[in-house]
């Protein structure tokens, strides 16, 4: 871990390629929030790839609106959802809707982690295949 934040809203850890989220009891992720993440994540990985995951540990609301300002985010790869409660996939589909980047929901950390290492070198493969393009090589 790079980094270790206790926000009032959340508990945030910084990696090198990805962040996670565990978002305290009853909060609403708002705007304000959001763009206070949107932040730490500029600060840290400038113009790394990285993806988001939130650890959905306890119970909180969205405001999905957030998913638009995040999706801008230009290195920004992907959104996991990591639960086992059953109703996050209906939350997740709806939340998807909102956000125009890869966005998946699994039941663990280590699998969130694998996709995370999958878009990862998915987006290195295609950087290098376009760097060759510009270059002329074939």
């Amino acid at each position: 871990m790079i980094r270790f934040y206790d926000l009032d809203f959340c508990k945030l850890e910084i990696h090198h390629n990805y962040m996670i989220a565990v978002m305290k009891e009853g909060i609403v992720v708002s705007a304000t929030n959001n763009s206070i993440l949107i932040k730490i994540a500029e600060k840290h990985f400038k113009k790394t790839p990285f993806v988001y995951i939130t650890h959905r540990i306890h119970s909180y609301s969205v405001d999905p609106i957030v998913y638009i300002k995040t999706g801008e985010v230009h290195n920004l790869l992907g959104f996991a959802v990591v639960s086992k409660n059953p109703m996050q996939e209906i939350q997740t589909k709806y939340e998807r809707s909102f956000f125009k980047k890869e966005f998946r929901r699994f039941d663990d950390i280590e699998s969130a982690l694998s996709w995370k290492d999958e878009l990862i070198e998915k987006h290195q493969s295609k950087k290098t295949h376009t760097d060759e393009e510009k270059k002329g090589i074939n």
